[in-house]
């Protein structure tokens, strides 16, 4: 397959549209929005062309805000969705934007939730995204994020399961990202699944309440498909940015 190859449709896709060119934009300064702030002070897009405008996310069941959840992976009988802070969004893009990872790329938001990491890459300059999560919720939310922001014109929604939809995609992707919920325990198997769809010069951005181990280094499982480009903490989350291995 094309590395650059559109994602193909099927009938679970929800948004998708003519591609059109991106602007290239660098990194700037938050807006003026509580930065650290999630869900409670409203979600905005940090940067880019884009930039202030108010993300969509649903109300946490009470008592149990941001239970058991990342950003927005799907998971059945807890329906509140914890989004990525604004404040590690900007921090997480100024880092690939740094490695040249954004612009004009092909990205993947593979357990998309609101889509404040994709839709955060195409107001940045990538190419095309495509969002994919088995919840309904989900899928309405980046759809409406999505319009409110003026990219769904570059974007594919679907639902379905991520690691499930993987197995069976055939395209390859320049920056992925993954924030599943916090519980996930199928690592080993989904980065195995991401490592025959990126080429060497992908970066994998991986989102979790814990450092997940990724099998680089030395010694007894050691996984040579994966580099550990660097892994930051910040506010309970560490995001880890993963390269192909040599």
């Amino acid at each position: 397959a094309s590395r650059w190859q559109v994602p193909p449709q099927s009938t679970h896709t929800i948004v998708s549209g003519a591609r059109t060119p991106p602007t290239v934009v660098p990194p700037s300064t938050r807006p003026e929005a509580d930065p650290g702030a999630g869900h409670d002070a409203g979600m905005r897009v940090v940067a880019g062309t884009a930039r202030g405008r108010r993300l969509a996310a649903p109300e946490p069941p009470s008592g149990k805000k941001g239970a058991q959840r990342g950003r927005g992976g799907s998971t059945s009988g807890d329906p509140g969705v914890r989004p990525t802070t604004d404040r590690v969004r900007e921090s997480t893009f100024n880092a690939l934007h740094s490695r040249g990872a954004v612009v004009g790329a092909r990205v993947l938001d593979l357990f998309a939730g609101t889509g404040a990491l994709g839709i955060e890459a195409l107001s940045r300059g990538a190419d095309h995204a495509t969002f994919v999560d088995r919840s309904p919720e989900a899928v309405r939310l980046v759809e409406a994020n999505l319009v409110t922001c003026d990219l769904a014109g570059r974007a594919t929604v679907l639902r379905a399961d991520g690691p499930g939809w993987l197995r069976t995609s055939t395209d390859f992707w320049d920056l992925v990202l993954l924030d599943p919920p916090y519980d996930f325990s199928g690592w080993e198997d989904l980065l195995a699944l991401v490592a025959d769809r990126v080429a060497g010069d992908s970066v994998v951005v991986v989102e979790s309440d814990r450092e997940v181990p990724t099998g680089d280094g030395d010694g007894e499982g050691h996984d040579a498909r994966w580099h550990v480009d660097s892994r930051r903490r910040a506010a309970g989350t560490v995001v880890t940015l993963l390269r192909p291995g040599s």
